[in-house]
């Protein structure tokens, strides 16, 4: 190990540098190729530390992470939530450092299992196991996976082979064999290393190829501001903004998309309107729109579809704080951020149908809903596209709406489906299923965008078994460098 980390402090600022690094490998920045120096540099910070030192820079790691990868939170908070500026930083310095609690449980494990000549393996394995821990306590927070970033690098073929969690373990494997190549000085490992990598280079993007002929869409971008959204002007301005933009389509789509919320009212408000926009257009032509429902007391964030009756969705995987507050009892009237409107979400059931729209069946993943990777695997295996909408304008002008977009490109990478993107603001895009963007409207402003998607029958291997292989491999990889370590400690 290089001397000068057995001092604390740098071991220490090295776990918050890696974190801070991490960041600068996601959209808008698109540096994949830190993601290697990041795990690098927090593996040598955590290199020889007891178990409770390894818990800090774990947490140090994650501050880092966090701390600038999801400032974004602070836009909702204090723009949008009716917090002062103190206590809009103070939340989203507890949401932070609540977040990095998830780095620390893990490293303090890692370095409870650690000591051997295998670390690297233990380090990946569990590196893997901390983010899947993390898309699943408190509803998950699958956000700043270190494999979401490497859509467009030589890591990309893994996608749709085993999922984002099967690019982190590369990743944080690759970084960890750096680290022992450069500081450790053991060359062994070079060959690893490069097989990690040119292995990826030779195989496919896609494994299953699209069908028929391309389906023309236009998806619709209101541009609507959120915070006069809901007053009756508001109202008034939606409505006349989306009719009259989709009275100025070109062609004749099959598909028309509104985004989340397109129409600041419930559905039942809304449908005389929606109908009389649908009249509008050829009979073929299908309006979907993002919009809120209501029924017995309980409100959903829906899609439906204008001219199929019965067709639609509603979001089954809430956003806690925004779609629904935990302890609403104890949290409501406390600040204005626990009071937002729309807070008291009921969720959709897990087994709804893909839209028909044809010859297209829409898995459709609302907003947040597109992060989860195994949640929009379970749509893609009944859908031959995906459709997604959301509403990124509570993110404002901050990094958060450009690494949404990110993800939902691997998304479509991993199952290999065309991806429909519709939003309030951007970034409204179709993506194509090698995960590359094939149309894309300009942010923040009215746009259509238009385009054409072909439906794509047949499943990815990720698709097919969803992430629990690769995750039984991180594993067995975290045990297998745990078991040396106890059994060289038996010895």
């Amino acid at each position: 190990m290089l001397s000068f980390v057995q001092r604390p402090w740098v071991g220490h600022l090295m776990a918050l540098l890696a974190g801070a690094l991490t960041t600068l490998t996601f959209a808008p920045f698109g540096q994949w190729w830190l993601g290697v120096v990041s795990m690098a540099l927090l593996f040598g910070a955590l290199e020889g530390c007891s178990m409770r030192r390894g818990a800090l820079r774990g947490w140090l790691f994650g501050v880092g992470l966090f701390g600038s990868g999801a400032s974004w939170v602070y836009v909702s908070i204090h723009d949008y939530g009716y917090t002062t500026v103190p206590v809009a930083l103070l939340l989203t310095l507890l949401f932070v450092v609540t977040l990095a609690l998830f780095q620390a449980i893990t490293f303090a494990l890692y370095r409870r299992l650690a000591p051997s000549r295998l670390d690297m393996l233990t380090f990946a394995g569990l590196y893997t196991l901390g983010e899947a821990l993390r898309s699943w306590a408190f509803t998950g927070f699958p956000w700043l996976y270190l494999g979401s970033a490497h859509v467009d690098s030589p890591l990309s073929s893994l996608a749709p082979l085993g999922g984002v969690y099967l690019i982190s373990l590369v990743v944080a494997l690759s970084g960890a064999l750096l680290w022992q190549l450069v500081a450790d000085r053991r060359w062994w490992w070079l060959p690893a290393l490069a097989a990690l990598w040119m292995i990826p280079m030779l195989l496919p993007r896609l494994w299953v190829a699209p069908e028929g002929t391309p389906v023309p869409v236009a998806l619709v971008q209101g541009d609507q501001p959120q915070l006069e959204k809901w007053t009756g002007e508001g109202q008034r301005s939606a409505a006349n903004t989306y009719a009259r933009l989709t009275r100025q389509l070109d062609d004749t789509p099959r598909l028309v998309i509104w985004p989340e919320t397109a129409l600041p009212m419930f559905a039942d408000q809304a449908r005389p309107f929606l109908e009389r926009i649908q009249a509008t257009l050829p009979a073929e032509t299908t309006l979907v729109t993002g919009i809120l429902q209501r029924e017995r007391q309980q409100f959903y964030n829906s899609v439906i579809a204008l001219n199929r009756p019965g067709e639609g969705y509603s979001k089954e995987h809430l956003v806690p704080f925004g779609e629904y507050l935990p302890f609403a009892g104890l949290l409501r009237g406390i600040v204005g951020f626990f009071d937002l409107p729309m807070s008291n979400m009921a969720a959709g059931g897990a087994e709804q149908s893909p839209l028909q729209v044809d010859p297209m069946r829409l898995g459709v993943a609302i907003c947040y809903e597109i992060v989860y990777p195994d949640l929009v695997r379970q749509r893609a295996q009944d859908a031959n596209v995906l459709l997604t909408v959301s509403n990124d304008t509570w993110f404002g002008h901050s990094i958060g709406p450009l690494q949404h977009m990110q993800m939902a490109r691997l998304r479509a990478l991993e199952n290999n489906r065309y991806l429909l993107r519709g939003t309030n603001n951007g970034v409204t895009a179709i993506v194509g299923p090698d995960g590359r963007v094939t149309a894309r409207a300009p942010r923040f402003t009215t746009a259509v965008l238009e385009g054409s998607v072909r439906p794509i029958e047949g499943e990815t291997p990720f698709t097919r078994t969803g992430s629990w292989p690769t995750l039984a491999g991180a594993l067995l990889l975290a045990l297998a460098g745990g078991g040396l370590a106890r059994y060289r400690r038996a010895a």
